[in-house]
């Protein structure tokens, strides 16, 4: 059993897609924190991690011994340019390995890069909100809720509600950006 002193972070690489494939996929096939019907595959999740690193966005990894305990990433919050100091970030980890604070270390590894980067506020968009796990990390984090649209998504059957959480970043909103 790992332990929060084992697991290390790291930036996620197209090999490790495989191992991210699978975490989500389970979280797709039997949660709302995901509001995808069908997993994607993993060239689809390659494409994805792509997509997020071209960007310039971190893409990061937990493991411990080797082995994929969870990842996480942050991506544009919104397409235009007056959200360019926003991120919303993504965390997902494997089932196994929840409560082992690989969450924790995954978030606070975003939270870090992204601050260093300039962004001013972090955005989890949280699926389901009955998701405890995923609103108490944030909330753990820092983030404060600032809003759940009801009834939003429909999966398994039943309606899911989307939480909305922010973390001001560096300064957040006390200062003008250098740019």
């Amino acid at each position: 059993m790992s332990t929060s002193d084992t697991i290390q972070v790291r930036d996620a690489t197209e090999a490790d897609m495989a191992a991210i494939r699978d975490i989500y996929a389970h979280h797709v096939a039997t949660g709302g924190g995901s509001f995808e019907y069908d997993p994607p595959d993993v060239a689809e999740m390659i494409r994805r991690r792509a997509a997020v690193v071209d960007a310039g966005y971190p893409y990061i990894l937990a493991e411990d011994a080797g082995r994929v305990l969870g990842y996480a990433y942050a991506g544009a919050y919104r397409p235009r340019r007056a959200y360019r100091y926003t991120v919303e970030d993504s965390v997902y980890v494997a089932e196994d390995a929840h409560r082992r604070g690989v969450g924790q270390k995954l978030l606070a590894e975003l939270i870090r890069r992204c601050t260093a980067e300039g962004y001013r506020q972090m955005i989890a968009v949280i699926g389901d909100s009955g998701n405890a796990g995923s609103i108490s990390l944030h909330r753990k984090m820092g983030f404060r809720e600032v809003g759940v649209t009801r009834n939003i998504g429909f999966k398994f059957g039943r309606w899911l509600d989307s939480v909305t959480m922010q973390l001001a970043l560096g300064d957040g909103g006390d200062s003008l950006p250098e740019d």
